[in-house]
């Protein structure tokens, strides 16, 4: 791994840590307990959370819009994944699966961005602002899901001229051929680096707090 991560300019994006993805029980469980649990996923989480707050790497949450009654009825094209959180009431505010995983919470000084309406943390939020105003020139893009949020999300950060690292087993989708295509396909077509979560806890580590 060549890339080098100065604290004070980089940021883990923490996308989409909700209940309905990650804790058992939750809405999106079923579908993403396989491969979360091949790869590891919480624990790479907490490891890159756990990491970047002792380096000094700052910490920001990108959620998604918790749904709530109306969304999306009135819309002109409301994509697939908003039909199906409109029919499902996915992340849906007020409720325990629209919470964040209790291991994955924010603390004093972390940022909290607008919530995003479909993939892209960046579109129609304050993410951009918020990391431009702190500084930050690299992200790394962490959370769910792979092949949707993460990939949107990282390739914005791109477009707008951040440096983006994906992080292979500090994500996860509900196929494997999901991963493979966010990983090995899609990936590299925009990420400056695409690496594991030892990988890049040794480089924060490396750079120091």
């Amino acid at each position: 791994m060549t890339d080098t991560y100065d604290p004070a300019r980089t940021a883990v994006l923490l996308v989409d840590p909700f209940n309905d993805f990650l804790s058992e029980g939750g809405k999106a469980w079923p579908r993403l307990e396989r491969m979360a649990k091949e790869i590891g996923l919480l624990d790479n989480l907490r490891s890159v959370v756990a990491s970047a707050r002792e380096t000094g790497v700052r910490m920001v949450f990108v959620p998604h819009r918790r749904w709530q009654e109306g969304d999306y009825k009135t819309w002109t094209h409301p994509n697939p994944t908003q039909r199906q959180i409109q029919e499902l009431h996915t992340f849906a505010r007020g409720s325990w699966g629209g919470e964040f995983h209790p291991d994955l919470q924010p603390q004093a000084g972390d940022v909290v961005a607008q919530e995003h309406w479909a993939q892209s943390g960046f579109a129609n939020t304050d993410l951009d602002l918020q990391l431009k105003q702190h500084g930050i020139t690299h992200v790394a893009v962490v959370g769910l899901l792979a092949n949707t949020c993460i990939e949107s999300t990282g390739h914005y950060a791109m477009e707008l001229g951040y440096h983006v690292t994906l992080v292979r087993d500090a994500t996860a989708a509900f196929l494997p051929e999901m991963m493979h295509a966010a990983h090995e396909l899609n990936g590299p077509t925009y990420a400056h680096a695409v690496v594991t979560t030892g990988e890049l806890v040794t480089a924060f580590e490396q750079a120091g707090p």
